[in-house]
Formats: structure tokens, sequence, C-alpha cells
């Protein structure tokens, strides 16, 4: 009994040493938020779409409708999934990721989009956006690929990053208008795969207009995708 009781306490002690180390303060408040990068008060907080919203791209509409935009100018991607509405303090989260090289977070918010998207969607494959080498180099990683690991893990739907590339260099989106991104991204990306009959999951960090996005979509359809459907962290809404 003695024995059983000092592995007991061990065991106990070995438990709260892990849990003292793994615990850490949240990313925006700094209170403790034990093994999470944020704690649950600020989780609740985040930015939240509508309920109601265009099936196609995310948009808010009032009953939940595809919106005018996508029945005047049908996208070539088949629907959209985003977990937050892009706006404070998603931004900074967002941008701490992508340029603050804060890699944990594509871990969180790949959890935050597997939680939304029920066992991926019935997806194929999974296809980060990938990056122009260039830009790549610059920044060391590909946020798409980063979010994209824990879903593959989550689903077991394999992640294909090789048959898509970038192959224009392009200005930065964000840098644009909205009425120039589109013309921006036309041509950029190249598919050295035959996906006739797949469905496949596009993943990106943040939707603007979604014109990258949506030239990928047309890229991948014009080598046999069946369905393309759109998983991102944010959704930005027109001011």
């Amino acid at each position: 009994m003695a024995r059983v009781s000092i592995l007991t306490q061990t065991a106990g002690l070995v438990r709260r040493s892990f849990a003292a180390l793994l615990a850490q303060d949240c990313l925006l408040c700094g209170a403790e938020s034990a093994a999470s990068l944020l704690c649950a008060a600020c989780q609740e907080d985040l930015p939240r779409l509508p309920d109601t919203r265009c099936p196609c791209c995310a948009l808010p509409t009032p009953r939940g409708e595809v919106c005018g935009q996508c029945l005047a100018r049908p996208p070539h991607y088949d629907s959209t999934v985003a977990a937050f509405r892009y706006s404070f303090p998603i931004d900074k989260l967002v941008q701490s990721f992508k340029y603050g090289h804060r890699l944990a977070l594509g871990g969180y918010f790949g959890r935050q989009l597997a939680a939304i998207a029920d066992g991926g969607l019935g997806a194929d494959l999974i296809v980060p956006l990938p990056l122009h080498p260039v830009r790549l180099r610059e920044r060391g990683f590909n946020q798409a690929l980063e979010l994209a690991r824990p879903l593959s893990r989550a689903w077991r739907i394999p992640i294909d990053a090789r048959s898509c590339r970038r192959i224009r260099h392009t200005a930065a989106q964000a840098d644009l208008p909205w009425r120039e991104r589109a013309r921006n991204v036309r041509g950029a990306f190249d598919c050295a795969s035959d996906f006739t009959g797949k469905r496949l999951l596009l993943i990106d960090d943040v939707m603007t207009t979604g014109s990258s996005l949506d030239e990928l979509a047309r890229t991948v359809k014009l080598h046999g995708a069946a369905e393309v459907m759109l998983l991102v962290v944010a959704r930005a809404l027109p001011n």
C-alpha cells in the first residue's frame, strides 16, 4: 500500500510539474491561460461572423442566401467557411503569425478551423495557397501550409503542397486597392497534377476579396477538380 501511495504521489507531482512547464500567459490580455495561447475570456470575445452569410463567399446576407455579387459573377470556388471576422484582435494575431514568426498560432488557428469544418467537409485533398519562391524565402514559411498541418492530422486528409505553384511574383494583395486585386493575380498559379473528380479544400489565413483563392480555384478546376471549397481563418468585410 505504501508503494502504491508513493507511486500515486510521484505521478501527481509529474503531472503538476508538466502542467507548470506548459503554463503561459494569454497573448492578448496577459492573464494565465494554462496550456492555451488565449484565455477563455479572450477566446470568447474574438470577433465572429454572423450566422447568416453567403454559403459561397461567406459575406453576411440577411437570410443566409447567396449574395448578389456571387449571383452576378459566380466565383470559381463553390463554398467558403471562415472561423472569424477579420478585425481586432484577430488581425493582430494573424499579423503576428505571418510576420512575427509566432508559428504556435498556426496550430491554434488550425484547431479553430478543425472545429468549424466538420470532418474536412468531405475533401479528398487539402491544398494550401502557395507562395511564390521569392516571398517564401523572405518569410521563411508558408502560413497556409502551417494551418493545413493540424487539419491534415485531425482529419487524416493528405496535404498536396506540390502540385500547385505560384509562378508570378505579384505585388502583395494587401498593398493594392480591392478593385485591382483580381487583375494582379491573373495567371499567377500553375498546376502539375490531374485533379479529375477530386474535391479540394483550399486553405489560407485571410480572405479579403478572395481574388487569390478564386484564381487558384480557377486553375485547379481547369485541371479537373470537381469541387473547390475554401477554408480560411478570417473573412474581411467590405467597409
